[in-house]
């Protein structure tokens, strides 16, 4: 068998930008299957009682200025340097949370490609529906349908299920990773565990 490799994701969290290409090319050198799980982030704080780094640690002298070092570090290390912090962060994320539920399997993974360089590399604005409209349309989606969709009880409440079910495994933040080599999952949490993923792929 392959390993499986579960990503408890929102669009909101720069460090899931961060972590999602390194994470492919972990994927494409194991032969893991990915699996890609929205939730609400901030529903999810709520729930847990978490916060954003840069809120959580900002009294603690030299905490932020030592993340931001590291975030830098992982940038030059896997070549991120189109990044950019989206000019609107912290935004909110709960209708392009729902529009990832509204698709599944590789259109899930082809969303998340076409609205992360559009949000973490652009700045494309996430409350004017005409500049991602138009991101979506070009990548081939329906964006009409999509963001009808969005408005759907089912999706909705499929989103709140979703952060729920995260929470109950273990999760508070992003990105979560749950990793399954066949002896049940384990949970990975932030962009500097991907070594430790792609070591324990390799067991496979």
């Amino acid at each position: 068998m392959t390993g499986k490799v579960e990503l408890i994701f929102d669009f909101v969290s720069p460090n899931g930008y961060l972590s999602w290409y390194p994470l492919r090319d972990i994927l494409a050198r194991t032969g893991a299957e990915l699996i890609v799980t929205p939730v609400f982030l901030g529903g999810m704080h709520r729930l847990t009682g978490n916060a954003p780094p840069m809120i959580r640690d900002k009294d603690v002298k030299g905490k932020v200025e030592y993340a931001m070092l590291e975030m830098r570090r992982f940038i030059e290390k896997y070549g991120l340097d189109r990044y950019r912090l989206h000019p609107q962060f912290p935004f909110n994320s709960v209708t392009l949370q729902r529009m990832l539920v509204a698709v599944d399997g590789e259109e899930r993974v082809k969303l998340v490609e076409t609205l992360l360089p559009a949000l973490w590399e652009d700045g494309v604005p996430v409350d004017e529906p005409g500049p991602l409209a138009e991101r979506l349309s070009a990548a081939g989606f329906d964006a009409a349908d999509l963001m009808a969709k969005t408005q759907d009880p089912a999706i909705k409440q499929q989103l709140v299920d979703n952060t729920q079910s995260a929470i109950d495994r273990g999760a508070f933040g992003i990105p979560t990773f749950f990793v399954d080599i066949g002896a049940g999952e384990e949970m990975f949490f932030g962009k500097e565990r991907l070594g430790q993923i792609e070591e324990m792929l390799a067991f496979v």
